[in-house]
């Protein structure tokens, strides 16, 4: 046995590691093979024996709708009140004391509770823990006064106080933050019934109950209403639960609203109703219950009580685990002896009273500047490790540990940052965290596995890192090796053949991304890193007939779809304007709706989705953060008028140097790993050089501001940033975690992973070329960063004798801009 696993593995047997489940994990959880799963405290998994479990029992048996008196409506009813009495027993909790109704998850049961409190003609107070999450903090928006406690003490105090609150409030808390683990106490009910008789209590239970057990044998000390998801605790269903207290009920039949099954009688030319009061389940539960998924609960409850006994065995399993990679992670350093991780949350790892399986952290580089966790989530996807990285829906949270206060979160939200986006640093601050959470089924491997991976990347690296000061100069000479535009933004590429013209626009190439793939549900764009099949739609664009053909490169007997490169509407088309959303922009495309269009597109990508398009007219602007994500200090020459772009995530045009490409290879066959095509880059244009004899620069283009490509000039607006969407092969859309870890070894600055220059056209005025255009085997000049003359930006004649009085394009171009290309 590796040494280094035997002495993890003394560490977690010793505080209650459950070595059966290396045992049965690849039996139970097929699902598991060949990746690491850290994120239980998102959803646990599901063991297949509980999943066949189920199947077998649907195959078996006629479950009706419970609104009957069948006999398949009477097995539903059955298996729902057995299930029901099951739950309670789950937690110790008497029926004759407790009643268990079921919803879609937590945050459906919170606003059950809230609908009974808001309908309170006086209002309500309400509390809560500074830990809660997203759901409970809604709450505070029915209230009429609202209170959070940023501290356990400062709950401790209040509970003490017993000050008169003649009015009637709520108290609510989580039993574990989301985001570190921490658990708070569920006696803060006994105590606050004690202390202030018009309060009631909301435990959320959903995290806490993940690996942990919740004992509500003491009515007269247990909350009011506990909220809690199932799919946390046993993977399946997606359903959760509200359990009320009996004798706290009342204040939940004040609800106005009533659904089918919670009445017993109705009329509709009058305001009469009766609805059904003798238990909460009675007249909560709305419409038809989820039956289907009740069934699955049983059988779920089932397989994990036979695979992990009791909720205490896994509870120290999954905190031994959580201990182990806290210690490890704790213990990195960088060869300065700065640590690598900086930990948030509770130190005490050896008692399940106080605190969860969670670690939660960021890292920092030696320099001691942070290490963006979108990165980290990004690269940790190549390795087919699952984690969770952001504000984990705990505001608190992140100002508590992270230190991103109020006013902070409004100011990075100001400036662009929403939810899951990749803003993961902002004025030197991370706006978020990383989270690894363990589970019953998870094992020591898992978290080896995960200590390794940071170790490996994110551990004292000198990668290597783009230093334009050490790029070539000169004017070298290269060509134009290859021509690609890419009409279906996130599609194949359409090669442009050799010896034809290519237009080029103001947003780019001609007819480069200005389709896009959209979500018929979402009206979201498509990316092919979420829909890898996409890579198979080969589109072909012929400007003698008008017509992009699209086929399905994998499908050869599947009929290609033929659109008209025109935008106008048509009876066969039914263009129709819709809004979208590409890379966070909101658009308004033109959509196809034809049920041809609709079918061709949702078969080969294997979702239901169409085709839309965003004209030349609605363009979008680049992205601003070019100008200044590796030039900086670097003053643009174009000041006045931003490049435009259509579907492009970030500019205009894209070009990639053969010799880089080379040269990742290189490093890439080292390490065994799989070559890269140039076309994984999905660059539109490909520079080779041309002189064999002479020693080829990788990475050239890092030190280059300006290009010409035959007789058109392009300015270099910055560096690529590269995600996991280069490990997908073009040929056969297959995942290989190549060329991205490679370039993470190798092309990382700052965080970001840089490969090829973004570039934007300069049309120049007074030139006599008329319609710009490049083809292949265009030759190609470059100018380098300090070839930067120190002129003026104006606009000019290339052919006029100031050009030539000037000795050059570029000293005509510029008088008394600073010289500003030194990093």
């Amino acid at each position: 046995m590796d040494p280094r696993r035997k002495s993890a593995l003394a560490a977690v047997l010793a505080n209650g590691y459950n070595l059966n489940v290396e045992r049965d994990r690849s039996a139970e959880y097929p699902q598991l093979t060949g990746c690491t799963y850290l994120d239980h405290g998102g959803a646990t998994l599901y063991p297949k024996s509980g999943v066949e479990s189920f199947a077998a029992d649907l195959c078996a048996n006629l479950f009706g709708n419970p609104h009957s008196m069948s006999a398949s409506s009477q097995l539903s009813t059955k298996r729902t009140e057995d299930v029901r009495l099951r739950v309670l027993k789950y937690f110790n909790a008497d029926p004759e004391k407790f009643d268990v109704v079921f919803c879609a998850n937590a945050t459906a049961g919170i606003k059950l509770v809230l609908e009974g409190f808001s309908a309170l003609k006086a209002g309500f107070r309400y509390k809560y823990h500074g830990d809660a999450h997203t759901s409970l903090i809604g709450v505070r928006e029915l209230s009429t006064t609202t209170q959070c406690f940023v501290s356990e003490a400062q709950v401790e105090q209040w509970l003490e106080g017993r000050s008169a609150e003649p009015d009637i409030g709520l108290f609510a808390w989580p039993g574990q933050s989301n985001l570190t683990g921490r658990r708070h106490p569920v006696s803060w009910a006994g105590k606050l019934r004690a202390a202030y008789p018009n309060y009631y209590s909301l435990f959320d239970a959903a995290a806490l109950l993940m690996t942990s057990p919740l004992d509500l044998s003491d009515a007269a000390t247990a909350p009011d209403f506990t909220v809690l998801s199932f799919y946390k605790i046993f993977g399946l269903p997606d359903l959760g639960a509200l359990i009320v207290r009996k004798d706290s009920n009342s204040i939940l039949a004040r609800r106005k609203y009533f659904g089918g099954g919670t009445v017993d009688a109705l009329t509709i030319g009058s305001k009469f109703v009766a609805r059904k009061q003798e238990v909460p389940h009675d007249f909560l539960e709305d419409g038809t219950i989820p039956f289907h998924s009740i069934v699955a609960l049983g059988a779920m409850m089932t397989a994990h009580e036979r695979l992990y006994g009791s909720p205490a065995t896994t509870s120290k399993h999954a905190l031994s685990l959580a201990k182990l990679a806290r210690d490890m992670l704790s213990s990195l350093k960088h060869g300065n002896g700065r640590s690598v991780c900086k930990l948030y949350g509770g130190q005490d790892y050896s008692d399940p009273t106080t605190q969860g399986p969670t670690v939660a952290f960021n890292m920092q580089k030696a320099d001691g500047s942070w290490v963006g966790y979108a990165e980290v989530e990004k690269l940790a996807t190549v390795k087919n490790i699952h984690i969770r990285v952001g504000g984990m829906c705990n505001p608190g949270g992140m100002d508590a540990h992270v230190g991103l206060k109020p006013w902070e979160i409004e100011q990075n939200y100001a400036a662009g940052h929403v939810c899951s986006d990749d803003h993961d640093i902002m004025n030197g601050k991370p706006t978020g965290a990383i989270r690894i959470s363990m589970g019953a089924m998870s094992t020591v491997d898992d978290v080896l596995t995960f200590v390794k991976f940071v170790e490996d990347f994110y551990v004292d690296k000198d990668a290597v890192r783009i230093d334009p000061e050490k790029a070539s100069h000169a004017q070298t000479e290269s060509i134009v090796e290859s021509l690609t535009i890419y009409p279906i933004k996130s599609c194949s590429g359409f090669k442009i053949p050799a010896g034809i013209p290519w237009e080029i626009r103001p947003h780019g190439l001609a007819w480069d991304r200005e389709w896009c793939l959209i979500h018929l549900g979402t009206g979201a764009a498509l990316s092919q890193k979420a829909y890898n099949r996409m890579a198979m739609l080969r589109p072909e664009v012929n400007l003698e007939t008008g017509i992009l053909t699209v086929r399905v490169h994998d499908s050869p007997h599947t009929p290609s779809l033929r659109i008209p490169l025109h935008a106008t509407p048509s009876a066969l088309q039914n263009l129709k304007a819709c809004a979208s959303r590409v890379c966070g922009d909101k658009i308004m495309a033109l959509t196809y709706s034809a049920p041809d269009v609709v079918e061709f597109f949702s078969s080969a990508v294997g979702v239901p989705c169409t085709l839309a398009r965003l004209p030349a007219e609605s363009s979008r602007n680049f992205k601003p953060h070019l100008a200044t994500s590796s030039k900086k200090g670097f003053q643009r020459i174009r000041k006045s008028k931003e490049p435009k772009i259509l579907l492009s995530n970030e500019s205009p045009i894209l070009i990639v140097n053969r010799s880089s490409v080379n040269k990742l290879n290189e490093e890439i066959e080292a390490t065994g790993g799989k070559q890269a095509k140039p076309d994984v880059f999905r660059a539109n244009i490909v520079l080779k050089d041309t002189d064999e004899t002479k020693v080829k620069i990788p990475y050239a283009e890092d030190g280059w501001s300006f290009v010409k490509i035959g007789k058109e000039f392009f300015e270099l607006l910055g560096p690529c940033r590269r995600c996991h969407m280069v490990c997908i092969d073009q040929d056969t859309a297959e995942k290989n975690e190549e060329p991205f870890v490679t370039l993470t070894k190798t092309r990382r600055v700052d965080g970001k992973i840089f490969f090829g220059q973004h570039a934007a056209h300069l049309p120049m005025e007074g030139s006599e070329s008329g319609v710009p255009v490049i083809q292949v085997g265009d030759r190609v000049q470059v100018w380098g960063k300090e070839q930067q003359p120190e002129v003026e930006v104006r606009k000019i004649d290339l052919a006029g004798p100031e050009t030539k009085k000037s000795g050059g394009f570029f000293k005509a171009m510029v008088a008394m801009v600073p010289r500003a290309f030194r990093v």
